[in-house]
């Protein structure tokens, strides 16, 4: 983990820990490393959510790249699996996604994607990290005719539209469909996909002011798609993150449908088309107890990694691996994209349901979750909690005592100095039993934070 980037790139408060000057060195030295690397202009795009910080980090970038001899080519507002899609196809040298994803307004975040539009690597964002502390020398400015451009590419975003669009095997007329856009990235162009494939849509979350991304609505508030599918007697609905790199879904009863769900029921369905690659579906080590033992009972094998979509998309790189995911809603379908992309999930889950001739609840039948109990300690050092003796010690004790009905997970946050423990048992009394164990050591031995 690096000192900036984390597992989903360089996130923090606007103009706090992440700052205008961060935005514009990471442009210089992106736009200098990619025009050093192929001894020619390099080519750089980017895209932002909705918050009003994006547009001064949009324009820091756009200064260092231009300042360093590379040309900055603008999405503008879209989605980060548009990022990652134009990078791929387009030619891009690399691409820049400015989202803090599901977190309010007032935070941001610096995503990067390599030139095969996968999340960036961590020897070039390390050496990112080392212009920002001044371990390497200054970037040199270019002059004259070697000053770098900025395009507007908002096309890029309309041929990535017109992919979604192509995604869609089944007509959606007569079904109809809630979505709601989080207020984000997804607001200009989640509606033009499902109206173009025939669906009957009711949105919300359209509205973006700059301020509102995520505030009582995406993927986070899942409550209010509840109530708008079940008021309005909508068939399906799908809530997105502010970047719109996840998807959750709600059935036509209203009852939540989350990643684990839908990994449950998509693996079937590929395993049934003979398209599930060695009978395998990749998740997190936080997905749900209930998806491993529903999906060992349907004869499918589950990989399993750390947290991050990005560590999903490697691991299902190097097994060849068709479908991944996490329970939050990053879901990645293999042949079509190379991370979460929340959209092309909720086409996806349209085309199980409308080839299946099912509902959603009749989709998910056979998956049940199992009771979860996830507690947070802010701690003084999350490395050194968490390899406790006694610490260690209980967790081996918990571990044996829930045998395979059951199971315990400490790990450390990528973002936080906080160490989380989860249990999942049978019931919801045994998991608050073993965390608040756990929690007692971590409390007696001083390693929480007063």
């Amino acid at each position: 983990m690096g000192k900036y980037f984390g597992t989903d790139g360089f996130r923090g408060k606007a103009n706090e820990n992440l700052t205008a000057e961060h935005a514009f060195k990471i442009g210089r030295f992106l736009g200098w490393y990619y025009s050093n690397k192929k001894d020619e202009r390099a080519k750089i795009v980017i895209g932002k959510d909705t918050r009003r910080s994006g547009y001064m980090f949009e324009y820091a970038l756009v200064g260092g790249i231009v300042s360093s001899g590379a040309d900055a080519y603008l999405l503008h507002v879209t989605t980060t699996p548009s990022v990652a899609y134009c990078v791929r196809t387009e030619g891009f040298d690399c691409g820049i996604m400015i989202s803090a994803s599901h977190n309010p307004f007032y935070d941001n975040g610096i995503k990067l994607f390599n030139d095969q539009g996968e999340k960036m690597d961590d020897e070039t964002t390390l050496l990112v990290e080392d212009y920002l502390d001044g371990k390497l020398p200054e970037v040199p400015y270019a002059k004259r005719e070697k000053i770098g451009r900025t395009v507007d590419f908002s096309a890029g975003r309309n041929r990535y539209i017109g992919y979604l669009i192509s995604l869609g095997l089944f007509s959606f007329k007569g079904w109809k469909i809630g979505l709601d856009c989080a207020n984000g990235s997804a607001w200009n162009i989640a509606k033009g996909v499902f109206d173009a494939l025939g669906a009957t849509t009711y949105v919300f979350g359209a509205e973006p002011d700059g301020t509102n991304i995520n505030d009582g609505v995406g993927s986070t508030h899942i409550e209010a798609l509840q109530k708008f599918v079940v008021e309005n007697g909508l068939d399906v609905g799908f809530a997105y993150d502010g970047d719109a790199d996840r998807c959750l879904c709600v059935d036509e009863n209203g009852k939540v449908v989350d990643g684990d769900a839908i990994m449950y029921f998509y693996g079937k369905y590929m395993k049934e088309q003979g398209k599930l690659a060695d009978n395998t579906v990749v998740t997190t080590v936080m997905s749900n107890f209930g998806l491993y033992k529903a999906l060992e009972r349907e004869g499918i094998r589950c990989e399993k990694t750390a947290v991050g979509d990005r560590f999903v998309a490697e691991r299902m790189k190097e097994g060849g691996y068709m479908i991944g995911g996490e329970q939050s809603g990053h879901i990645i379908f293999a042949k079509y994209a190379g991370t979460g992309d929340g959209v092309l999930t909720s086409l996806k889950v349209m085309q199980a349901m409308i080839d299946k001739k099912a509902k959603l609840s009749k989709l998910t039948e056979g998956f049940e979750r199992y009771p979860q109990v996830l507690k947070n300690a802010r701690v003084k050092d999350k490395a050194q909690a968490r390899a406790d003796e006694e610490v260690q010690k209980k967790v081996k004790e918990i571990e044996t005592r829930l045998g395979d009905s059951g199971r315990i997970l400490v790990r450390e946050s990528g973002t936080e100095p906080v160490l989380r423990v989860m249990v999942e048992a049978q019931t919801e009394q045994t998991c608050q039993t073993c965390v608040d164990e756990v929690l007692e050591i971590l409390k007696r031995k001083g390693h929480i934070e007063n």
